[in-house]
């Protein structure tokens, strides 16, 4: 096989299945992207009115954006970079024979950028091996599997916006035939989300061992999750600790989008009230409750990244349109598969902008009491 052979069958490689009009979008927005990381600790004021001025602006602010997130030796290298490109188009007469002759300035600074370029993306090929190993070691502290409980059905998916995410959902034996359901989602996203989401983890592991009723879970939460961050560090929380026998829910909810618990009758009911979510002060008061679960009975919790997620028209899905899908009923599966089918339409295909969890918990007809 020739070069430009070659050179052909790489580029159909890059390009199979990439459309001009999606690669548009796809650069304007990363683009957009890219200038506000860079250019947020230069952007002290205003942008000029001007054409002229509002461009010269914009370069200045990438200019010194890319500089300043580079480590010392790269950010000499791609000065140097920038000073060779500058000679070589001033200087591109020349003397000498062939198609680079006085264009060798040129050509180093195109190597040294190229080099600079490849030296970055090795270390973000590092980074993120490291976050997938971060994110392998989140989805461990997730159900893999649903609780074999008699009579109860279930069915959950989570998606992260980022490569790692802040929310959280668990099924957590409580003794006696009780079981603690839990919902939360951690403030921010990314590392720090995932961060939060791992203190409070621990935590409830340990609060429910000790005391798994509501009020006592709720409280060494807070503590946990107040000590380690401060109010930076803070968590959405739903907890309900299900008498699987009987039925009986006694919850709390803190800041938490309001679990949904359809009645068999068609009747829908919010858990919750409002509240601060655990971890903003030292001591936090979360709305508590108790309902029956009775059989035939439906209960959905989910992060808010549900009823948030957006169309390409920058429209959320709403909590109006989540309770119309849950109170049409259904075994705990075709819950879960249409709400998400449904979640999947409205965005059709725009970006996932918060991390979505999504619960759907059935008690099967005809249980005795």
């Amino acid at each position: 096989m020739g070069l430009f052979d070659g050179l052909r069958q790489t580029w159909r490689e890059l390009t199979e299945g990439l459309e001009v009009r999606d690669a548009h979008g796809v650069f304007r927005r990363d683009t957009i992207k890219a200038y506000g990381v860079l250019g947020r600790d230069h952007l002290d004021r205003p942008e000029p009115s001007g054409f002229a001025g509002r461009w010269w602006f914009r370069i200045r602010v990438l200019f010194l954006g890319l500089s300043s997130k580079l480590s010392p030796p790269r950010r000499l290298l791609f000065l140097v970079c920038i000073a060779a490109a500058l000679w070589g188009l001033v200087d591109l007469p020349g003397d000498g024979v062939g198609p680079l002759a006085g264009r060798t300035p040129l050509v180093l600074a195109v190597a040294g950028l190229v080099l600079l370029l490849a030296l970055e993306l090795a270390d973000r090929v590092l980074v993120r091996d490291e976050l997938e190993v971060a994110r392998q070691l989140q989805r461990e502290l997730l159900p893999a599997q649903a609780p074999e409980v008699e009579g109860y059905s279930f069915a959950f998916s989570y998606r992260t916006a980022n490569t790692i995410g802040g929310d959280y959902y668990a099924f957590l034996p409580a003794g006696d035939g009780r079981l603690g359901l839990i919902v939360g989602d951690a403030s921010g996203h990314g590392i720090a989300a995932g961060l939060v989401m791992a203190i409070a983890h621990a935590a409830l592991r340990t609060a429910i061992d000790l005391d798994p009723s509501p009020r006592a879970v709720t409280e060494l939460v807070n503590r946990a999750l107040y000590r380690c961050g401060g109010p930076r560090a803070f968590m959405t929380l739903f907890y309900g600790l299900l008498e699987t026998g009987s039925g009986r829910l006694d919850y709390a909810c803190a800041g938490h989008p309001y679990p949904l618990l359809r009645r068999a009758d068609g009747q829908v009911v919010e858990l919750g009230a409002g509240s601060l979510p655990l971890g903003l002060r030292p001591e936090v008061a979360p709305a508590h409750g108790s309902e029956r679960f009775a059989p035939g009975d439906l209960l959905v919790l989910y992060t808010d990244g549900v009823p948030e997620t957006l169309d390409g028209a920058g429209s959320a899905f709403g909590f109006d349109r989540l309770g119309s899908e849950v109170a049409a009923g259904g075994t705990a599966s075709a819950v879960h598969e249409r709400v998400t089918s449904e979640l999947e339409r409205f965005a059709g295909g725009a970006p996932l902008v918060d991390d979505r969890s999504l619960v759907v918990i059935t008690r099967s007809r005809g249980l005795e009491d």
